[in-house]
């Protein structure tokens, strides 16, 4: 089971990134899925969660109304669309399946990590 997450880089504030994140080995159609980031130094924090089937998302304040998190099941993939990114967004990005079907906040409730995509914004 793994979850592999693409397209990070380096982008220039203000641009836009959209990272996927694919499953492979079984599905998570039934569970909540999450973004997380770590920048140097710092913990792993909370971006945005979506619940099994997109009806219910949830951000953290940085990034609401810039970040959109979706996904496609047929696709076995979720999705964060970044918009208006700034230095401070720079991290590296982590997808993670949860425990439970809703869109969780709490990283302990996460079981499945991917490996992380690097995010870098210039100024």
């Amino acid at each position: 089971v793994q979850l592999q997450a693409y397209g990070g880089g380096l982008v220039q504030a203000g641009g836009s990134l959209r990272l996927s994140c694919v499953a492979s080995g079984r599905t998570f159609s039934n569970n909540g899925m999450g973004w997380f980031r770590q920048a140097p130094g710092k913990e792993r924090e909370f971006v945005a969660a979506i619940n099994w089937n997109g009806a219910s998302t949830n951000y953290a304040d940085s990034v609401k109304g810039r970040f959109t998190i979706s996904r496609d099941n047929a696709k076995n993939t979720v999705y964060l669309q970044m918009s208006s990114l700034n230095p401070e967004d720079t991290a590296v990005y982590y997808c993670a399946a949860s425990l439970g079907s809703a869109a969780i906040m709490d990283r302990r409730l996460y079981n499945k990590w991917g490996q992380g995509t690097q995010v870098t914004v210039s100024s």
